[in-house]
C-alpha cells in the first residue's frame, strides 16, 4: 500500500485492510437494507428494536446511525472508533425487551442478539458487494469476515466468539436457523421497507427509486429467508445481473461526489492520511 503521505491515525482497521477499500463502495447502502431484512427474522433480535425505537418513524434514522457507526469505526481515528464503541454499548445496557408468548425481561446487550445483529451485517455486506462485482477473492473474503472481530469487540462480544472465515460464518448461520422465524416484528420491517412513510411530493420518488433499493436488497436474502417471509423473489441469476447492473451505475458516480454525501469519513481519512489513502478495490492486496 506504500506509505501514507499524512502522519495522522490510521484508525482501527488502516488503509491496508479489506475493510477500508469495501466500505468506500456504494453498494453498501443495498447491503445495509439487506441486513434490516435479515435482522428482523431473528424474533429477539427485532423485538429489541422495535420495543426501543420509533421504528416507523426513524427507520431512515436507524439506517443512517449505522452508516455513522460503520464510516467511524472503519476511517475514523482509532480514539474516535472507541468513543463510538463505547456510546453503544452504554446505550444497550439501558434497553431491554419483552417477550410477549412468556413475559420473558431480556437486555438486548445479550451475547447471542449481539451476533445475530452483527453477523447479518457482515454477511450482508460481503454478499451483496461481491455479488454485484466487486473484486475480492475467497481468501480476501475471509479476511474481511476476520477483520470484523474488531466491530464485534466495539459493540461488546468477544472477539473469539465470533466467526472469523466464510466457514465459520456458513457454520453459525446454519446452527442459528431454527431460530429464525418471521413474526409480527419481521412483517412490520417489511411493511415498512418498503412503502417508508414519505412527504406526498416525495411519494414518486420512493417508488422509483427506494422501492428498488428494498426489491434488491430483499431479492439478495437467502432463499430460507423468502420462504420465512413468504414472498418469493426472482430466479438467482436474474438476482445477480440485477446486483451487478446497480453495482455498475454506482460506481459509474465520481468517488469524489459520492463522498460529499454526510457525514464525509472517507473525505476526512483522506485529509488526515493522504492522496493515496483513498479507498478502491484494486487497491485490495492479497
Amino acid at each position: 500500500m506504500g506509505t501514507h503521505a499524512g502522519t495522522g491515525d490510521p484508525g482501527l482497521f488502516t488503509p491496508a485492510s479489506v475493510t477500508w477499500q469495501m466500505h468506500g463502495d456504494p453498494m453498501m447502502w443495498v447491503a445495509g437494507v439487506r441486513a434490516l431484512y435479515l435482522q428482523a427474522l431473528h424474533p429477539r433480535a427485532v423485538r429489541g428494536v422495535l420495543q426501543n425505537s420509533d421504528f416507523r418513524r426513524d427507520a431512515w434514522g436507524r439506517l443512517m446511525r449505522t452508516a455513522h457507526f460503520v464510516g467511524t469505526t472503519t476511517y475514523g481515528t482509532s480514539e474516535a472508533a472507541e468513543r463510538a464503541g463505547a456510546r453503544v454499548r452504554k446505550i444497550h445496557t439501558m434497553l431491554t425487551a419483552t417477550d410477549p408468548d412468556t413475559g420473558e425481561r431480556y437486555g438486548v446487550d445479550e451475547p447471542e442478539l449481539l451476533l445475530w445483529v452483527h453477523c447479518a451485517e457482515i454477511d450482508s455486506y460481503l454478499h451483496v458487494l461481491r455479488r454485484s462485482g466487486f473484486p475480492l477473492t475467497d481468501a480476501q473474503a475471509d479476511r474481511y469476515i476476520a477483520e470484523h472481530r474488531v466491530s464485534a469487540r466495539l459493540v461488546g462480544l468477544d472477539p473469539h466468539t465470533v466467526p472469523a472465515s466464510r466457514e465459520e460464518l456458513a457454520a453459525y448461520f446454519e446452527a442459528v436457523r431454527p431460530e429464525l422465524a418471521a413474526g409480527p416484528e419481521a412483517h412490520e420491517v417489511d411493511d415498512f421497507l418498503l412503502r417508508p412513510p414519505a412527504h406526498p411530493l416525495l411519494v414518486p420518488a420512493r417508488e422509483l427509486l427506494w422501492r428498488r433499493v428494498a426489491l434488491l436488497a430483499y431479492a439478495a436474502l437467502p432463499p430460507y429467508a423468502h420462504e420465512l417471509y413468504g414472498r418469493p423473489a426472482p430466479a438467482p441469476a436474474v438476482v445477480t445481473r440485477r446486483l451487478r447492473a446497480t453495482g455498475a451505475v454506482l460506481r459509474g458516480i465520481p468517488a469524489r461526489l459520492r463522498w460529499q454525501l454526510p457525514p464525509k469519513h472517507i473525505l476526512r481519512a483522506v485529509a488526515r492520511l493522504g492522496p493515496q489513502a483513498r479507498p478502491a478495490p484494486h487497491k485490495v492486496r492479497a
